[in-house]
Order: C-alpha cells, then sequence, then structure tokens
C-alpha cells in the first residue's frame, strides 16, 4: 500500500512537471558567463544553462552561454553592454566596477566576512540596495549574487603573516584589496588573472589575491611557495539581465528562470566553503584533495593575531576609506543593511 502511494505520488508530480513544462513557450535564452576557465562556470554556471533549464523545462526553454573570455569582452564591459541591451543574460564580478561606483564594493571589503556564512549575510543583506540601484540606473535586473571561494595570498615568498606584506608586490583586484595591501605596507600591482603566473614566475610581482580554488585552476601552485589560509574577501558575482531583454519573456518564464536561479545560488554558496577548503588541500598537496594534480606550496595557518588585525584594519582604515568615496546614500544604505548585521558604522 504504501509503495502504491508512493508511486501514485511519483506519477502525479511527474504529469504536474510536465504539464507545466508544456506550458512554458519556446524560448531560446543567450548568456555571457564568468571566466569560462574557472570551476564556477564550469561546474555551475555552464551545467545550469546548457542541461538544468533544457531539463526541467522539458525542452522548452534552452539557453546557449559562453563565459565573457571567450566572447572578447572583458570584465568590467559587461554591465555596460548588459545595460544598453547588446549582452541579455551575463554574469559579472562586482569589483570590475569599483571603479564606475564604489557601491559596488560594499558587500566584499577585506576583513569584512572571515567566513562564507558571514559573507552571504552581508551579501543578501544589501541585495535589495543592488536591485534598486541597477534597475533604476542601469535598467538591469538582478536575478541573483553568487561568490567565488574565498580570496587568499599566493607568494613566490616567504610569508608567516599579514606583517609579512611589508615590501611586497601584491597583485589586486579592486580598490580596497589594494588598501588592504597598503596597509600592511605592501604595494598594489594592477594586472589581469591571465597575467599572474608569468608576473609571479619572474618576480614581477611577490604574491596576488584571488580564490583559494580559482588560483589551483589556473595553476598558481606552479609558480607559487606560499598561501595563507586567512579569507581576505570573496568577490561576489552578479547574475542579471538585461531589463528590457528580461520584459519580453512570458511571465511563466520568467518565475521558471528566477526560481531555478535561486537553486543556483544556494548551490554555489554551499559549495563554497567546501572549494576554499579543497583549494587549500589541493595546492598544498594534503592528502584530502581529491583533485588529479596536488600542488606544493607551504600552507599558512593565519594566527588569531591576523585574524583580530585584519578585522581591526577593516574598521579603522578600509571602511574609513571607502566611505570617504561612497555616496551619503551610499553610506546610509550600507549602516542600515551591512552595518546593522555587523555592529560597524560607515562615516565619511
Amino acid at each position: 500500500m504504501k509503495l502504491l502511494t508512493l508511486t501514485t505520488a511519483f506519477l502525479a508530480a511527474s504529469t504536474s512537471l510536465s504539464a507545466f513544462a508544456q506550458d512554458l513557450p519556446k524560448t531560446e535564452l543567450h548568456v555571457v558567463g564568468g571566466l569560462s576557465n574557472l570551476t564556477a562556470y564550469q561546474q555551475f554556471e555552464q551545467p545550469f544553462w546548457e542541461k538544468t533549464i533544457p531539463e526541467k523545462s522539458g525542452g522548452q526553454v534552452t539557453a546557449t552561454i559562453k563565459g565573457f573570455n571567450e566572447m572578447g569582452v572583458k570584465g568590467p564591459e559587461l554591465m555596460r553592454l548588459m545595460s544598453q541591451g547588446a549582452i541579455e543574460f551575463g554574469t559579472a564580478t562586482l569589483s570590475y566596477f569599483a571603479s564606475d561606483n564604489p557601491i559596488n564594493e560594499a558587500i566584499d571589503l577585506p576583513g569584512l566576512a572571515p567566513d562564507v556564512a558571514t559573507a552571504r549575510k552581508v551579501t543578501a543583506a544589501f541585495q535589495p540596495v543592488y536591485e534598486k540601484f541597477y534597475g533604476e540606473g542601469s535598467r538591469v535586473k538582478l536575478l541573483g549574487i553568487s561568490t567565488y571561494p574565498a580570496q587568499v595570498l599566493f607568494c613566490n615568498a616567504e610569508i608567516n603573516s599579514l606583517k609579512d606584506l611589508a615590501g611586497k608586490k601584491v597583485r589586486t583586484s579592486s580598490r580596497t584589496q589594494a588598501e588592504f595591501v597598503e596597509a600592511f605596507g605592501g604595494a598594489s600591482v594592477t594586472m589581469a588573472f591571465g597575467e599572474v603566473v608569468p608576473a609571479l614566475q619572474n618576480k614581477v610581482v611577490d604574491c596576488a589575491i584571488t580564490g583559494s580554488l580559482s588560483g589551483y585552476s589556473a595553476k598558481w601552485y606552479e609558480v607559487s611557495t606560499h598561501l595563507l589560509a586567512l579569507p581576505i574577501n570573496w568577490n561576489q558575482q552578479i547574475h542579471a539581465v538585461n531589463q528590457g531583454a528580461w520584459d519580453k519573456l512570458d511571465p511563466k518564464v520568467q518565475a521558471f528562470i528566477q526560481e531555478n536561479m535561486n537553486t543556483l545560488m544556494d548551490d554555489i554558496w554551499a559549495a563554497a566553503d567546501e572549494q576554499t577548503q579543497q583549494g587549500f588541500d589541493c595546492n598544498t598537496g594534503a592528502d584530502a584533495c581529491t583533485l588529479e594534480v596536488k600542488g606544493k606550496m607551504t600552507l599558512v595557518v593565519p594566527s588569531d593575531e591576523d585574524k583580530a588585525l585584519l578585522a581591526e584594519t577593516l574598521k579603522t582604515k578600509i571602511l574609513p576609506q571607502w566611505a570617504a568615496r561612497c555616496s551619503d546614500e551610499c553610506v546610509a544604505d550600507f549602516n542600515a543593511t551591512i552595518g546593522k548585521e555587523m555592529n560597524l558604522t560607515a562615516a565619511k
């Protein structure tokens, strides 16, 4: 009887799903994703659009996706191209747009989120602000915000604490990362992700910051000796769509995409902690590494002193510098959301 009940329930669910899929109009989507050589794209974005969406829609909704690097597009251009409608759906790292408006740095200030749970709490608190900001100013609808693994220091030089950054040249990918490095006496160097390997190899820079697993995917373990396992920031990505392109979609398709996008965001956030640790394990050749190639870097476990020092540097240097260049409304929004969650106050 129990088996019959389960079978009936399964058939009912299948029938319901089939009916829902048939109810969706035929729709083809065009997506420009993140960097195609990184895990976030390969394990999440690409299969989501190419497999999950078509399967769950019964083939009614299909999508093509390419990483922005495969399209000849530079990261900072993505939001502008989405705003103009040249790109329909797109994924973009918020730090790419820091020079456009400091509001893009609000959720990812170095030292703000020491772990993935805090990073997600901070992101969720501020997401409504981004939804309004991009919706009104850029005609871009925000569908979700995901994250890379923790952003950490890879060094081709001995480093045992944050104080060892003094005098070192460090590749950074955002203004606030640069201010973090400079706060500890280092010199910030801006360069594209693809240029980092030869720069580390040839000592153009001593260290570079990226996600622990992103660095592994790009084989930074071949040109680095030390990895400081202290999350500096997280490098969140926004998943969005041009508002005009979104408005042309059938409301049922809109609901279908948003519902599945919410699940994708949950999946990426849930994996971030595991991927951060996997990056630590595989760059350093730990037994726990399940990937084929194992690096031989030295893992530097952060001390309580370093953790406290980073938190204090956020309050005394990074947050005030950021607030000084953000608008009054931006600072007020920070204090009402992230500040309230984290017991922090930004002030000009």
